[in-house]
C-alpha cells in the first residue's frame, strides 16, 4: 500500500510585493486562491494542513486544521514547513503554496515515483528546481529544526543537507505559476476567468 500523504499549504508570508495582503485570501476568478489549490490537491492527499500566520478564522472555515509558526516574524516558507510537518500524522508530508493555484493533477504521483528511498522529491520544472513544491519524509523534521535553530533559512542549503531527488515536470513548467504581484495576479484572472472584469488587489 502506498504511504499516506498530508499537504501542507503554505500562506503564512508577509506578501510584501501584493501590498502586504494575505495572498491565500485574495479572490481569484472569483474565488480565494487557497481555493484553488485545496480542489486540486485534495484529491491527491489523505489530509490538508494550512499554515498560516493571520486570518486563522478565515483559513479555519476551509474546515482545516490551522497552523502557524512557531516563531514569530514570518520566518519563510522553512519555518511553515516545520510547523505543517510537527502536525502530521502522516509518513510523507506534500508541502506546496497557496499562491500556486495551478497544481498539477498528477504532483502527488510524479513526486512519489521520484521520491525512492530519498528523504525528499522536489519538483524541477525543466529550468529551475520549483523548492516549495516538494513530497517530504516526516523524519526530516528534526533535521529542519535544527537548521532552524541554527538561522538557516534558504530552503536549497536545507536541502543540500539532505538526499534530495528531482520529479522531471519539464512538460508542465506554466504550472508552477506563482501570483507574486498585482500583475501576475491580473494575468492569471484573465486566463482563469477572460470574460470577468479584471482588478488588481
Amino acid at each position: 500500500m502506498p504511504e499516506t500523504v498530508t499537504a501542507i499549504i503554505l500562506a503564512g508570508g508577509r506578501a510584501t510585493r501584493m501590498g502586504g495582503e494575505d495572498k491565500g485570501l485574495i479572490a481569484l476568478a472569483g474565488r480565494p486562491m487557497i481555493a484553488h489549490v485545496l480542489d486540486a490537491v485534495r484529491p491527491q492527499v489523505d489530509a490538508i494542513i494550512i499554515n498560516a500566520n493571520r486570518n486563522h478564522e478565515r483559513y479555519a472555515a476551509f474546515g482545516l486544521p490551522v497552523v502557524a509558526d512557531r516563531e514569530g516574524g514570518f520566518q519563510g516558507p522553512l519555518a511553515g514547513m516545520a510547523s505543517g510537518l510537527a502536525h502530521c500524522d502522516t509518513p510523507l508530508a506534500l508541502t506546496l503554496p497557496c499562491d500556486g493555484p495551478l497544481v498539477p493533477a498528477d504532483l502527488v504521483a510524479r513526486l512519489r515515483a521520484a521520491l525512492g528511498d530519498g528523504d525528499a522529491a522536489v519538483a524541477h520544472d525543466g529550468e529551475r528546481l520549483q523548492p516549495a513544491h516538494a513530497l517530504l519524509r516526516a523524519p526530516v523534521l528534526p533535521s529542519l529544526e535544527r537548521f532552524l535553530a541554527d538561522g538557516g533559512r534558504k530552503i536549497d542549503r536545507w536541502y543540500a543537507s539532505l538526499d534530495v531527488r528531482e520529479a522531471d515536470f519539464s512538460g508542465q513548467r506554466e504550472l508552477f505559476i506563482n501570483v507574486n504581484t498585482p500583475e501576475e495576479h491580473a494575468r492569471l484572472e484573465a486566463r482563469l476567468d477572460p470574460g470577468r472584469e479584471t482588478t488588481t488587489p
